[in-house]
């Protein structure tokens, strides 16, 4: 049941561009925009949200599937436990799962995310075949279950089909761990043609999207930017980039450039580009990602549980860079989780506290959210993820379940609670362009969404168990 759209709502307190604001009335337009933004006494009668408000954020990279996998990979099976070993873990789980599991646990997932703080998500997508490694009837099936989930949360998609060919750099062939992510640019061209008219009739957004210089070559990438200028021209392009140290040393044992400097060398990348981790750069590379106008999609705890590194934040942000966040393999769910893990990493780092706030704007947690609301919504390819005019209806409210005791907060330090001390102010309701998906913290499709999700761990727990008995034969 799609929820009724709202024609505007009246912010006690609301964070926009311009800081914290009182008694803002917004109106909505028949698309899901701001279409007025007035301070005044509410003379419309327009439904009042006692309570802060602050924009949504769009999730810009998402693995769907691995949140059903989140925990099973923290056990240490090498002497030296890497991103690689996970790798392999999760190459093993993705080999079990159906279409209708992947729906389930998308539509878990997106639950999940829609109460976390998230109105929009960017999925990079990259399991495409059966379990065989074959293409299924619909090459697009697994795309299609992606639609179903977002379509059942309310969560604005914007879906990024993943071409996905190699194994490393040189065009080295694909393992068979890989086999349900390979595809040829025939095959590709296929998938986004056959979703072209499901995105446009459901509202989505489609991308492109190379995995990574490791997984396509450079003529490759080409000629997706062909594919991209025929079929969807100025569409969002997103593409994994020096996230690991092994990656940065292939790189530069098969060219003798890392993996920044190669992306720029063969690709024409600009503000329509989103770079995810980019977390071992050198100067020149933090200053070249951030006079290109690219967003660098971060993804903190993933990157933390992953043991990537920590990205360079103050030096890019100083330099005008452009940021959202991600969850990726979505061990955490709640945008808050991701930004105190950014500022948390760099305190870590440079032994200082506060070191992500602004000079104009010296709460931590406010400039963060606001950067990450603008920089994933222009990573979606979506309108301005603000509270003004021409800006997305997507908003989310911060509640308290103890109002007594979160009275000595100022009200403009909600945000900061929230954020950092992990109790005080929590997810109400939730607006997605005009329509209200949560309220007070409850999805209207919540227990279905739940059902179906814990059937779909009974037969993937049930494959997984076949496959290890299998493997010990």
């Amino acid at each position: 049941m799609t929820p009724p759209h709202m024609q505007g709502a009246h912010f006690r307190l609301a964070l926009t561009p311009e800081g914290w604001r009182r008694n803002l009335s917004a109106r909505f337009a028949p698309d899901g925009t701001v279409a007025a933004l007035t301070e005044d006494d509410n003379p419309l009668g327009l439904p009042v949200y006692e309570n802060p408000v602050v924009p949504g954020i769009t999730n810009l990279h998402s693995h769907a599937f691995q949140y059903a996998m989140a925990g099973l990979s923290e056990v240490r099976r090498n002497p030296v436990d890497s991103f690689w070993s996970w790798r392999d873990i999760m190459y093993f789980f993705a080999l079990t799962l159906s279409p209708e599991d992947m729906q389930a646990i998308a539509a878990r997932l997106y639950l999940a995310l829609i109460k976390g703080g998230y109105t929009g998500i960017v999925e990079f997508h990259y399991v495409h075949n059966d379990l065989d490694g074959t293409p299924y009837a619909r090459r697009e099936e697994l795309s299609l279950a992606i639609f179903e989930a977002a379509a059942a949360t309310g969560l604005e998609l914007t879906h990024l089909p993943v071409f996905y060919a190699h194994s490393n750099f040189g065009g080295l062939p694909p393992t068979d761990g890989q086999r349900r992510f390979i595809q040829d640019l025939d095959g590709y061209a296929a998938i986004i043609e056959a979703l072209k008219g499901p995105a446009a009739q459901a509202g989505h957004r489609l991308g492109i999207a190379p995995h990574s210089l490791r997984a396509a070559t450079a003529d490759e990438i080409a000629r997706l930017m062909e594919l991209r200028q025929s079929v969807l021209p100025d569409c969002p392009v997103h593409i994994h980039v020096a996230e690991q140290v092994k990656e940065v040393e292939d790189a530069l044992a098969w060219n003798g450039r890392r993996p920044v400097e190669q992306l720029f060398d063969i690709a024409p990348v600009d503000e329509r580009w989103c770079l995810i981790h980019a977390t071992h750069l050198i100067d020149a590379e933090v200053a070249q990602i951030a006079r290109s106008g690219a967003t660098v999609g971060l993804c903190p705890m993933t990157e933390a549980n992953l043991g990537d590194g920590i990205f360079r934040a103050a030096e890019y942000l100083h330099q005008g860079g452009h940021f959202g966040i991600g969850s990726d393999s979505n061990i955490a769910t709640f945008a808050a989780q991701e930004l105190q893990q950014l500022e948390y990493s760099q305190r870590l780092r440079d032994r200082q506290r506060n070191v992500l706030a602004a000079p104009g704007q010296p709460h931590v947690a406010a400039n963060l959210w606001s950067q990450a609301a603008l920089g994933g919504a222009r990573a979606a390819g979506r309108p301005d993820g603000a509270l003004r005019v021409g800006g997305m209806a997507s908003f989310v409210e911060l509640t308290s379940p103890e109002p007594a005791a979160m009275a000595p907060v100022d009200s403009e330090a909600a945000l900061d609670f929230h954020v950092f001390a992990g109790r005080g102010f929590h997810v109400g309701d939730v607006c997605v362009r005009g329509k209200r998906v949560v309220s007070a913290g409850r999805h209207p499709r919540e227990e279905a969404i739940l059902a179906d999700y814990a059937a779909a761990m009974q037969r993937v727990s049930q494959r997984l168990a076949e496959r290890n008995e299998g493997g010990r034969r």
